[in-house]
């Protein structure tokens, strides 16, 4: 299977899954939007995003159906099953629209935006997913008071799709400091080196600079 990839905040988050279970995954740096590359990609992904997961007649996308697709091949709990899974479901959907959500608000405006040359900076909608991001980082402190882990005691797919965006935070700028607990866990993964540098190795070229907006 091969496994294409960008640097971007989803596909990271896609690598660094595929490194860390040890997934017998080739990977290929892609840009489906460049000029000419869309016939490539439309039929693996009408949609065109990546990352995206292919084999010989067949192809996955979408971040969270590639780890649990990559976890089950692999024989691994990452994508936690049984008991532990309406839980870790409802961190992965709980997260991506509220905390990773306020978390990506910003990084879009300050980072994403200023990468690509798509307008200036709108400080509003910068403070909007700063709210955002307090309420909901409280929430997350109060949860992983007294626990490493969102999930039982071992990291799961639900830490890594949590903190999608915080590998970002150079440019983002978000108060994580001001959460201790949170700032804990994050260190944690920071911990795993597949987490920490999901491109070693790889023919990965680096974002465009961020530009003053």
């Amino acid at each position: 299977m091969k496994l294409y990839f960008s640097r971007n905040p989803n596909p990271r988050l896609a690598v660094a899954v595929a490194r860390h279970l040890k997934a017998r995954v080739t990977f290929e740096f892609a840009s489906p939007f460049a000029p000419g590359q869309a016939d490539k990609y439309r039929p693996l992904n009408p949609n065109l995003s990546i990352p995206i997961l292919a084999w010989p007649g067949g192809s996955l996308w979408e971040t969270d159906a590639i780890a649990c697709r990559l976890s089950r091949d692999v024989g691994s709990d990452f994508w936690r099953t049984g008991d532990d899974e309406p839980d870790m479901i409802r961190w992965i959907s709980w997260g991506k629209e509220n905390f990773a959500r306020a978390c990506d608000m910003v990084h879009f405006e300050r980072g994403t935006k200023q990468r690509y040359h798509l307008g200036p900076i709108d400080h509003l909608l910068v403070e909007e997913g700063l709210s955002l991001f307090h309420s909901t980082a409280a929430i997350l402190q109060a949860a992983l008071a007294g626990q490493q882990w969102l999930v039982g005691d071992r990291v799961s797919y639900a830490d890594f799709r949590m903190a999608t965006f915080l590998p970002f935070n150079d440019v983002a700028g978000l108060p994580l400091g001001d959460y201790p607990v949170l700032a804990g866990w994050y260190r944690r993964l920071e911990g795993i080196e597949p987490w920490r540098d999901p491109f070693r190795g790889l023919d990965a070229p680096q974002l465009p600079p961020v530009q003053p907006g």
